[in-house]
C-alpha cells in the first residue's frame, strides 16, 4: 500500500454543520446498510462510473473498506457528489483526452471509497490518500471539500494532486520504473523523517519537488509525477529558480525519467496531459461544470 501524507500545518477550516434538511440525498444515505433505495445519485453513479468504466465510487461509508488504524467518519452527500465529478472532470476524463478511453478502462482503480475526515498519525502528518493494490483508491478528508472547491490551488494540494499521485502508484505497480531514478538523490531518502526538521525546508535545493517526496524513490516518482502535471509552466519555473543550479538539475533530471516512462510505459505525453488539465482546471475555477447536479443527461 503507498500512503501519502502531508506535514500537518495549522489550518484554519471551518467545522461543517449537519443540515437537518430531509431529501433524497439527504445525509441519512451515507452510511450503507443491507438494503436501501436507490437515489439519483447512485443512478448518475451507474451511467458516469460503472456503465463506462467499471469504477465503483462508493460514497457510503463501509466499515471494512477503511482502515481500521484511524478514526474515521462518512463523507457526507454535498461533498460526495463535488468529488464524484471532480475526480470524473480532472482525472479520469482527462486521460481518456490524452490516451484514450481503453487506457483508462484498463488501467484506472475499479474502486473510490470516500471518508469524511484526514487520517491522523501521531507524528503530525496526515494521510490524504491510498492506493491499495492497484485497484482501491482511497480518499479522505471529503468534508473540507466545500470550503476548498472554489480554490484550485487548496483544491489541488488537498484532492486532485492526491488522485494522480495515487493513480501513479497503480500504473507503478502494473510497470516498474528504472532503478536509475533513486540513484540520482540517492542519499537524500530519509523514510518517515521528511515531515521533521531540517527536511521540511530546502528539499527544493537537495533535489526534491515536496519534502514529502524525501520519503523513498517511490514516493519521489509520485509526487513528481503528479506536481508536474497539476501546475501551470510558470509554477514549475518558479521551483526551479528557487531549487537553483543543482536542485535544479535533479529534479529535471528525474522528470526526463518520468516523461519517458509514460511515453515508452503507456505512449502518453506528460506535456499534453499538463495542458489538458489546465485547461479543465481553468472550467472549474470558471465554474463551467456543475458539480453539484445528478441529472442524468
Amino acid at each position: 500500500m503507498k500512503r501519502l501524507g502531508i506535514l500537518y500545518i495549522i489550518i484554519a477550516l471551518s467545522v461543517f454543520a449537519v443540515s437537518c434538511e430531509k431529501d433524497e440525498l439527504s445525509s441519512e444515505s451515507v452510511i450503507k446498510v443491507s438494503q436501501y433505495e436507490e437515489n439519483d445519485f447512485d443512478k448518475w453513479l451507474r451511467v458516469n462510473y460503472l456503465n463506462p468504466y467499471n469504477i465503483d465510487f462508493i460514497y457510503r461509508y463501509e466499515f471494512i473498506e477503511s482502515d481500521m488504524n484511524y478514526y474515521t467518519v462518512p463523507s457526507d452527500m454535498e461533498s460526495s457528489i463535488m468529488m464524484a465529478h471532480l475526480v470524473k472532470y480532472l482525472c479520469i476524463e482527462s486521460y481518456d483526452e490524452v490516451a484514450g478511453i481503453d487506457f483508462t478502462r484498463r488501467y484506472f482503480p475499479k474502486m473510490f471509497f470516500l471518508i469524511g475526515e484526514f487520517e491522523y498519525r501521531n507524528n503530525g502528518t496526515f494521510i490524504l490518500g491510498t492506493a491499495e493494490g492497484g485497484k482501491k483508491i482511497l480518499l479522505s478528508g471529503l468534508n473540507y471539500l466545500k470550503n476548498m472547491v472554489n480554490n484550485i490551488e487548496a483544491l489541488n494540494y488537498y484532492y486532485i494532486k492526491t488522485i494522480h499521485h495515487e493513480f501513479v502508484h497503480i500504473l507503478n505497480q502494473t510497470c516498474d520504473f528504472s532503478a536509475d531514478y533513486q540513484l540520482i538523490t540517492g542519499t537524500g531518502y530519509v523514510a518517515d523523517s521528511w515531515s521533521e526538521y531540517p527536511y521540511t525546508e530546502g528539499y527544493l535545493q537537495r533535489g526534491f519537488i515536496s519534502a514529502y517526496s524525501q520519503q523513498s524513490a517511490d514516493e519521489d516518482f509520485a509526487e513528481m509525477m503528479s506536481t508536474y502535471i497539476t501546475n501551470s509552466e510558470e509554477w514549475w519555473n518558479e521551483q526551479m529558480e528557487i531549487a537553483g543550479e543543482k536542485g535544479s538539475m535533479y529534479i529535471t533530471k528525474k522528470l526526463d525519467i518520468v516523461r519517458s516512462y509514460m511515453a515508452d510505459e503507456f505512449n502518453i505525453d506528460i506535456d499534453e496531459l499538463r495542458s489538458t488539465l489546465m485547461r479543465r482546471q481553468k472550467d472549474i475555477e470558471e465554474g463551467k461544470i456543475n458539480l453539484t447536479s445528478v441529472e442524468i443527461k
